[in-house]
C-alpha cells in the first residue's frame, strides 16, 4: 500500500484528465490525508468543468459565424497610456480550439498571459501584430493609430480572415466583414486570445524601453500614468517615446526638438 504522501505526491503530479481515475482508486481508502486528498482533487475537478463550460459560451460568435472558414479576433491595448506604442493583435484559431482560462487579458495575472501567449502560439492559425509608434499617434490621434494598428495586424496575418470579431469598434478602411462586440474579450474566445496576445506583445516591448530609457519604471507602469510615472516625467521631461499629444498638461508645451 502507498504511503499517504506517495499518494499525495502522484495527486500533485496528475494532468487534469488523470484526476477522476485517482478520486475512484483512492475514495475508499479511509485515512484522513488520503480523504483529504480526494475531497481537494474533487473540488479540482469541479472547478475545471465550471472553466470548460466558460470556455464553451466563449465559442458563441465563433459558433455563429461557423459558416466562415477563418474567424480572426481583433483586440488593441494602449490607447490610454502616456508612453510606448498603441498594439494591435489579431489571432485566428482553429475551429475545435479550446484553450482554457482564455480571458479579458487585464483579468489574467502577467503570469498566466505569458503562458496562454505561448499556447495560443503554438494553437493558433495565424497571429498577426499591428504596432503603431508615439509620433503616429501624434500625428493621427489614437482612435485613428489605433484603427491603423488593427488593419496592420489583419495583414501581418498569414491567412486572410473571412470575418473580424472586433472588440467593440468597427475597423473603416478594410472590406472583410466584421462583427463590433461590446465586451468582445469577455465574451469571444478569439477576441480574448488576441487581447491576451496583444497585452504581452506590448508589455514585453515596454520591458525593452525600460532599459532603454531608465527613470520612468516602464517596465512596472508600461507607460500609464503612475505616480512614480508622472513623478519621473515632470523631473526627467519626456523621452523619445512619450506621446507629445498626452502629456502637455503634466509638463507644458513640448517641443519637437
Amino acid at each position: 500500500m502507498k504511503s499517504v504522501n506517495e499518494i499525495s505526491l502522484d495527486f500533485r503530479k496528475a494532468e487534469d484528465e488523470d484526476l477522476q481515475r485517482l478520486i475512484d482508486t483512492y475514495q475508499e481508502d479511509s485515512r484522513k490525508g488520503v480523504r483529504k486528498l480526494v475531497e481537494s482533487a474533487r473540488k479540482r475537478l469541479e472547478r475545471l468543468e465550471t472553466e470548460i463550460s466558460r470556455i464553451e459560451s466563449l465559442c458563441f460568435y465563433e459558433k455563429k459565424y461557423g459558416d466562415y472558414d477563418y474567424i480572426c479576433g481583433i483586440d488593441e491595448v494602449g490607447r490610454g497610456p502616456l508612453a510606448g506604442p498603441v498594439v494591435a493583435g489579431a489571432v485566428i484559431l482553429p475551429k475545435d480550439c479550446r484553450i482554457l482560462y482564455i480571458n479579458d487579458s487585464k483579468k489574467l495575472s502577467p503570469a498566466k498571459r505569458e503562458e496562454l501567449y505561448e499556447e495560443i502560439r503554438e494553437k493558433a492559425l495565424a497571429v498577426g501584430f499591428g504596432v503603431v509608434s508615439p509620433a503616429r499617434i501624434d500625428e493621427i490621434n489614437i482612435l485613428n493609430a489605433t484603427y491603423e494598428a488593427m488593419r496592420d495586424a489583419i495583414s501581418s496575418l498569414s491567412i486572410k480572415p473571412g470575418i473580424l470579431l472586433n472588440d467593440a469598434v468597427t475597423i473603416p478602411g478594410t472590406t472583410i466583414p466584421q462583427v463590433p462586440i461590446i465586451k468582445g474579450d469577455a465574451k469571444s474566445i478569439s477576441i480574448g486570445a488576441a487581447s491576451i496576445m496583444a497585452k504581452v506583445y506590448r508589455d514585453r516591448m515596454m520591458v525593452e524601453y525600460d532599459r532603454l530609457f531608465p527613470g520612468y519604471a516602464f517596465a512596472s507602469n508600461k507607460g500609464y500614468g503612475s505616480k512614480e510615472h508622472m513623478e519621473a516625467l515632470k523631473k526627467l521631461g519626456p523621452c523619445p517615446i512619450h506621446r507629445r499629444s498626452f502629456i502637455g498638461g503634466i509638463v507644458g508645451t513640448v517641443s519637437d526638438d
